[in-house]
């Protein structure tokens, strides 16, 4: 059985198309499914359409949070909640096209465990929104070791790396990258981001700054390396200027430099002050994982597999 997880937030408008759209889909192809819609503590009636779509179709299970806990919580929770032999991760918006679970669906009885929906374009953009796409997900790509220009969520997985998945233990997910660093057998299919045809992208460049910030932290030690290199050219900065000052005193040249002096203050400063910041980020991480709170807290379900 195929497992399709949708998080959803505010998608009153989407819910039902995407239920009918995926269901006569799979049901073409006589794919046996289940639709995990997993409700993000929406504000509006979400639940209400899920329940409703659970009543047209027995298929569709729900997942209701108790608050927004993010896309990563959501993602995880239908992971969690999947039944199938294999699941598929992808936006209920339908931006992801549901005709490619097909494509994904035989790869996988090919013997592929973990099938990538690689973009082949990013579909109507804004030309700054674009930029800083661009921008944060070449920072991400150097900073986890993989590809994040082309990769999305939007992805099938074998029940055995399902399972593996679900035995991380760790707070703040990524599954974007937790997904490639597992490994297991994989193959691509390609994909053009659709248009809405409902409703409002929940994406905008605020959430893209917090998204990457949030991500690299959670997946990636590397801004910590950022202190050692800052560190070192501090060191390089101070022998020069330390040369520069000693040659003036032999030469009998030394004056009074109080520009230089407070450059190289405001600029220690603020190596420092960054470093301490880069610091604190990562111990509040680490706080975040010692207290052990659950990713997400489900309030309600629907259509749960007995």
């Amino acid at each position: 059985m195929l497992s399709v997880i949708l998080p959803s937030y505010n998608e009153e408008k989407m819910i039902l198309i995407a239920a009918d759209t995926i269901s006569r889909i799979l049901s073409a192809e006589k794919i046996e499914y289940e639709l995990v819609f997993v409700d993000d503590g929406s504000k509006d009636t979400t639940w209400d359409k899920i329940q409703e779509a659970n009543q047209k179709d027995p298929n569709v299970v729900g997942v209701h949070f108790s608050r927004n806990f993010g896309k990563e919580a959501a993602m995880f929770a239908g992971l969690e909640k999947a039944s199938g032999d294999c699941c598929v991760v992808m936006d209920c918006d339908l931006q992801h096209p549901p005709e490619k679970l097909v494509e994904m669906y035989r790869l996988w009885e090919q013997g592929f465990e973990v099938v990538e929906g690689i973009k082949e374009d990013r579909g109507e953009e804004s030309g700054f929104h674009k930029f800083a796409a661009n921008s944060f997900y070449s920072l991400m790509s150097k900073a986890i070791g993989m590809d994040m220009g082309s990769s999305s969520d939007f992805k099938l997985l074998d029940r055995k790396v399902v399972d593996t998945l679900n035995a991380m233990s760790e707070r703040n997910v990524f599954f974007r990258a937790l997904s490639f660093w597992v490994g297991f057998k994989k193959a691509s299919v390609t994909y053009c981001v659709q248009e809405r045809t409902e409703g409002e992208s929940k994406w905008s460049t605020k959430s893209l700054i917090k998204y990457a910030i949030t991500n690299i932290g959670s997946f990636s030690s590397a801004p910590l390396h950022v202190i050692t290199i800052l560190g070192i050219v501090m060191l390089i900065t101070a022998i020069v200027f330390g040369v520069i000052s000693l040659v003036q005193k032999l030469t009998g040249q030394a004056v009074a430099g109080f520009t230089t002096v407070i450059l190289l203050s405001l600029f220690s400063s603020s190596v420092i002050m960054i470093s301490l910041g880069i610091i604190g980020y990562y111990l509040a991480r680490v706080y975040e994982e010692i207290k052990g709170r659950p990713r997400y807290i489900v309030s309600k379900t629907v259509g749960e597999k007995k």
